[in-house]
């Protein structure tokens, strides 16, 4: 597909539909998300980015916080994620799964687990402090908006007859944030500017027009109350803050070394460029080469005379060449669906203002009555814009909040969880014409492959290679810790490698398979190859195993994670083994002895069961479930995303996948939601998967969040509570 083709996407099956005959005649409501006054919650911010630089605009009138975030800030250092003590309690725990004692195996997996994953961290804050005459803004002249087509965030109010504008963008191809702030009267725009940081730092000013700021990252996951000289050095970071103003009007003054003020100006434009001594998942920060202020400093002398225009025109190019590759519209008109409104407020004020003005949040409480179908479009291409914003090539792989984070410990430390969350991070990149956002995800799973070759050996003594369910920027493979119901899951490799498979038919690509993709694959099937054993059934198996995250009552009442051979488990090793068989065929590499070795053990795989119930068997036995509205659906990974279960060739299993969908429930966290929709569609049921939908598009009140509710919340971040990534990829992909 060219880079420039307009693709209109079909619902549902997700496939194209070249050549759209009517769109001529149409023009698509524009898309905006749209705000009628600055943020009050985090989540009422905008997200901005370039990849790896990210901000969140809160759109403040008296001061502005421009929060920021460069991917590449994490706590610790590279770390040894093997244990030689694991092979003697793989045994124990082997035996106790053997023994049908699955509490057992259960409590002596902890032996199994690793260090925990480190933490991703924020990088500070820009801060804009205007005077108080601000603070008289005239409320019904605010306006703040999200422009999808354009990556440009804007802020608008009037002060008496003054209008103030200000305009955000992440620029990828010149590595830099900017804000233009500008006043419609000459000489108006007066303000102070700083940095800062939660974070260990320094600022000062440089050149009486830029502010330094250095720091560093914790070199351990929890920040130690211990001296110095007692913890690793972490990763260090620098950002640099340009001030431009208008030519001859206004002035510029040093505040303390640390903050500038601006007086009496038309315009003014703010480059923020940043750099960390991170150079690679094996380069302890105390190695590293790089120095952060002057990688930093040699990036804002390369930009600093482009004009603001000059630098826009480049991010636009930029941007709307990923951007503008499809084309989403659900109907021939977009208009608010305004008569079948029931009477309300909401419908009141909707039909007062129409078009843009909409405040977004509105029509996210409306749409549980109104079901306008260009807040789903909305939805839709707000979720291209986001991996575009935080996935491109050379920077990181999108975490569980992309690379928006605020906190220092943020949920689930942020970090990527390889049993859903990163999977769902791109499934909509190849369908949704982003092949490019991906290159992070391989890069990743090449690191990944590095430290879990040792992982295999050490902790498993196996070939290949091995990773479990949660990572961080060192390239974490070993389990990780607290509890075997999440942590002791092998298959996390084994998932992300279904990803080579599928850029490859989407590509055809054959360099990409033979040089990328094979020998990921090749190491990831080495392993699994090993980790099967032969049980009594002759079946082969896997031991021990779970499935993600969820519990089971043993056949002697005792709950438990462990036991051996997980539907999933099986299903994603069925789907690795396809991928090598059809790989090694377009590579005349079928009579290989690992590819021999997989054609033996593939008919001996334990196949997926029916349970007396009519769902499909979560287990290897049909033990009783104490969760039934579980928000995993691991046990269906061969329907989606998996291959293995469909309509045409599987009609039994696809009415068990059904039912268990029912058994399941329509209620779960954002991400949940958004897989049970992609599972419906792929049972051909569009009305299912339209509930999804609908149950993934109401408003999260940030006040009153509730756990595993899942929704959306004003700036159309997805909901777990709180705020996770994927479910806003996820939605797509179906």
């Amino acid at each position: 597909m060219e880079d420039e083709d307009w693709v209109l996407v079909e619902p549902l099956t997700g496939n194209t539909i070249q050549e759209p005959t009517w769109m001529d005649s149409e023009i698509p409501r524009p898309l905006k998300v749209t705000f009628r006054e600055p943020a009050k919650y985090w989540t009422d911010a905008i997200p901005i980015g370039n990849g790896r630089l990210g901000a969140m605009i809160w759109g403040g009138i008296s001061s502005e916080i421009i929060q920021l975030n460069e991917d590449t800030l994490w706590t610790g250092i590279p770390s040894d994620f093997t244990n030689p003590d694991a092979p003697e309690a793989l045994s124990v725990v082997r035996k106790f799964v053997d023994d049908g004692q699955y509490a057992e195996a259960s409590a002596a997996a902890v032996k199994l687990f690793g260090k925990p994953a480190d933490v991703y961290q924020l990088l500070g804050d820009i801060k804009l402090e205007f005077d108080d005459s601000h603070l008289t803004y005239a409320e019904e002249t605010y306006y703040r908006e999200l422009d999808l087509d354009t990556a440009t965030a804007k802020v608008k109010y009037s002060v008496g007859d003054i209008e103030f504008t200000r305009e955000y963008f992440a620029s990828y191809p010149d590595q830099v944030i900017v804000v233009r702030l500008s006043a419609s009267r000459s000489g108006s725009l007066s303000f102070k500017l700083s940095l800062d940081s939660m974070l260990d730092h320094r600022c000062y000013v440089n050149a009486e027009s830029e502010i330094i700021m250095e720091g560093s990252c914790p070199g351990k996951r929890i920040p130690p109350k211990v001296e110095a000289s007692d913890s690793p050095k972490g990763i260090q970071f620098s950002a640099v803050l340009d001030l431009q103003i208008s030519d001859g009007i206004g002035a510029v003054h040093v505040l303390g070394n640390k903050m500038l003020k601006v007086e009496g100006s038309d315009w003014a434009v703010l480059l923020l460029v940043a750099s960390s001594s991170f150079e690679s998942p094996f380069i302890k920060p105390s190695d590293s080469r790089k120095d952060p202020t002057s990688e930093s400093l040699r990036a804002l002398k390369s930009i600093k005379n482009l004009s603001y225009s000059d630098l826009y025109a480049r991010h636009l190019d930029d941007y709307q060449n990923l951007f503008h590759r499809v084309l989403f519209q659900l109907c021939k008109s977009s208009d608010l669906v305004m008569n079948n409104l029931r009477p309300s407020t909401d419908a009141s004020y909707l039909k007062e203002n129409k078009g843009d003005l909409v405040p977004t949040v509105e029509r996210i409480k409306s749409f549980q009555f109104d079901e306008d179908p260009s807040l789903v479009e909305l939805l839709f291409q707000f979720g291209r814009y986001l991996l575009i914003s935080c996935s491109r090539p050379g920077t990181q792989v999108a975490n569980l909040q992309g690379i928006w984070n605020k906190d220092l410990q943020p949920s689930w430390d942020s970090a990527p969880h390889l049993n859903i969350n990163l999977e769902m991070n791109y499934w909509l990149s190849l369908p949704c014409n982003l092949s490019e956002c991906q290159e992070p995800l391989f890069d990743f799973i090449k690191s990944l492959s590095t430290n879990g070759s040792k992982t295999a050996r050490v902790n498993y003594e196996k070939c290949g290679w091995v990773v479990h369910h949660k990572s961080d920027i060192w390239a974490k493979s070993s389990a990780d810790r607290e509890n075997a119901v999440w942590a002791l899951w092998p298959m996390g490799g084994a998932w992300l490698c279904t990803h080579l498979w599928e850029h490859y038919n989407y590509s055809m690509d054959k360099d990409f398979l033979k040089t990328e993709a094979y020998p990921l694959l090749e190491g990831c099937v080495s392993f699994l190859l090993d980790w099967l054993v032969e049980r009594p059934e002759g079946y082969l198996e896997t031991n021990p195993s779970t499935s993600p995250e969820h519990m089971f009552i043993a056949p002697d009442g005792k709950p438990a994670s462990v036991s051996y051979s997980s539907t999933m488990d099986m299903a994603i090793i069925k789907e690795v083994f396809s991928s090598i068989v059809a790989a090694s065929e377009i590579l005349d590499r079928q009579n290989d002895d690992l590819v021999q070795k997989v054609r033996q053990a593939q008919p001996n795989l334990r196949p997926t069961q029916i349970a007396e119930d009519g769902s499909i068997m979560e287990w290897a036995q049909d033990f009783r479930d104490p969760e039934v509205h579980h928000r995993h659906l691991s046990h269906l990974f061969g329907l989606f995303p998996g291959h293995t279960i469909t309509i045409e060739k599987n009609p039994d299993l696809c009415k068990a996948a059904e039912n268990s969908l029912y058994k399941r429930g329509e209620d779960g966290p954002g991400w949940s939601t958004a897989w049970k929709s992609a599972l419906w569609a792929h049972l051909h049921n569009s009305e299912h998967a339209y509930r999804m939908i609908k149950h993934l598009i109401k408003l999260v009140d940030p006040d009153h969040e509730v756990a595993f509710e899942g929704g959306l919340y004003s700036n159309l971040f997805a909901a777990h509570p709180p705020f996770q990534i994927d479910a806003n990829f996820g939605f797509l992909a179906f």
